[in-house]
């Protein structure tokens, strides 16, 4: 791999690998997982103790937590996890049972919300993964489909080249033929779920590299483009440069220098592989002096925010880190910070809007978005029941899981669709496209869309039905 599809960094040939093919941190062992019946952990950042300690096993994290939800079992819920940690601790090895348990947390951190005690287990499952992945030799098939996933998930150049094909697909009418057929879920699960997933694609505008303010400038501002985001929703990204430079503004983007953050790296487990992502993408605002590094990815944006802890043990970007992950802010964060300069337009539309999981559990970003929206003319806001429970998205679960994800996918078009809203607006391109999907196996109608196109919608001027045009394909 070279230039931007390089995550950068180079290791020696002879460096021990993982299962997957990244170097194990140094003193973790080769590939191939421990000697059988070998204690679950390493001695590199093994769940805490002291955190595992905090779980009083009191339950209040049951009714919040999707797998428990589902399945009413024990080893499912947070504190039933945590309790799998305290055994691995203890020295019991790392069981293919005690790894199906981790494996089926969506890592949504709903549980991080409802813990009365402030339990950390979004340290936990991260740390936990992280052994996992070095220590536990996964199926045949499993190694093959996560190996697949990140070697086009988080490479945005990678994901352009499949636009065209895509497509293709989409305008022939070959998708319609294969949905009707209902084979592909029975034969394919995996397929079926990247299928139902997919969104419908126009030709998408080049990032700029520099949008400057309009009017006074009040800040300065870099821009993540994302992978996901920027292949196959780049309408969000243009609204995004678009608000910021309205609201005063500039706005850096550099989109030749940007890659991948590593959010999904991170929330897998494959902590080597995101290192060398957050580095890269550290160094490429480096010359650039910025107020904020605005995001508008949920789940990109509770990684960017803890670059400090994933380079910490690293003494040429550990500082560095720490001080770029206190520059991060949420799209709607940095735009209640500054407060509102650009004039709203009235936008008669009711919205019901859907709470990422890494925005609102993750970063604690509940009333921004909501302020934003409530803060546009002629716009009623509606809440869905049952927010805190995921969407079934959570990163790339909705493909390793497809079976939970859509249950979990169905639960919250349910309760979408029960708000009678006309459109659905939620802040992370999973959740629009596992909604998208859920809806339209309901069979329901409402359109969809992200956070930046609404209130970039009013500031233009533009009409209602400009947003209700992105309904969830049939």
């Amino acid at each position: 791999m070279t230039g931007l599809d390089s995550p950068g960094g180079s290791q020696p040939a002879s460096a021990p690998r993982d299962v997957l093919g990244d170097p194990v941190p140094t003193g973790g062992p080769a590939a191939g997982g421990p000697a059988t019946g070998g204690p679950a952990f390493d001695g590199h950042h093994p769940p805490a103790p002291e955190l595992v300690a905090d779980c009083v096993h009191c339950g209040f994290c049951l009714p919040t937590c999707p797998t428990y939800v589902l399945w009413g079992e024990e080893m499912d819920s947070p504190r039933g996890r945590i309790h799998l940690m305290k055994q691995g601790i203890d020295g019991e090895p790392l069981s293919d049972s005690m790894v199906e348990h981790f494996d089926r947390c969506l890592g949504c951190m709903s549980c991080v919300t409802a813990c009365p005690s402030g339990v950390r287990y979004d340290r936990l499952i991260e740390s936990t993964r992280q052994q996992v992945e070095r220590r536990h030799r996964r199926s045949p098939r499993d190694r093959a489909l996560r190996a697949a996933i990140f070697a086009l998930f988080p490479y945005p150049r990678r994901l352009r080249l499949l636009r065209g094909p895509l497509r293709a697909y989409q305008g022939t009418g070959l998708r319609s033929l294969v949905t009707r057929s209902g084979l592909l879920p029975r034969l394919a699960p995996t397929l079926a779920a990247l299928d139902s997933l997919a969104p419908r694609l126009r030709r998408p505008p080049r990032p700029p590299s520099r949008v400057p303010a309009r009017g006074a400038r009040r800040a300065r501002v870099g821009m993540l483009t994302g992978c996901v985001q920027r292949a196959f929703f780049p309408d969000v990204n243009a609204a995004t440069a678009r608000i910021l430079a309205a609201e005063g503004c500039e706005v850096v983007i550099l989109p030749d220098r940007q890659g991948c953050c590593g959010a999904l790296s991170v929330h897998n487990g494959r902590e080597v592989e995101a290192q060398r992502f957050a580095r890269r993408l550290i160094d490429a605002f480096a010359d650039e002096e910025l107020d904020y590094f605005v995001v508008n990815a949920a789940g990109c944006g509770s990684t960017l925010k803890e670059y400090g802890d994933l380079l910490r043990d690293d003494p040429r970007y550990a500082e560095r880190a720490a001080a770029f992950a206190g520059r991060v802010r949420d799209l709607s964060e940095v735009l209640v910070e500054l407060g509102p300069a650009a004039r709203r337009h009235p936008l008669p539309v009711t919205v019901a809007y859907h709470d990422a999981c890494h925005l609102a559990h993750a970063q604690g970003v509940r009333a921004q978005p909501r302020d934003l929206l409530r803060g546009i003319p002629g716009l009623e806001l509606r809440e869905i029941a049952d927010p805190e429970i995921c969407c079934g998205s959570a990163g790339i679960y909705n493909v390793l899981n497809p079976g939970p994800a859509a249950e979990l996918g169905d639960r919250k078009a349910r309760t979408v669709l029960a708000t009678g809203a006309d459109l659905l607006v939620t802040a992370n391109p999973g959740c629009l496209m596992q909604v998208a999907a859920s809806v339209a196996r309901a069979g329901g109608d409402i359109a969809l869309a992200h956070t930046a196109q609404v209130l970039d919608a009013s500031l233009r001027g533009a009409p209602a039905e400009s947003l209700l045009q992105g309904r969830a394909p049939s």
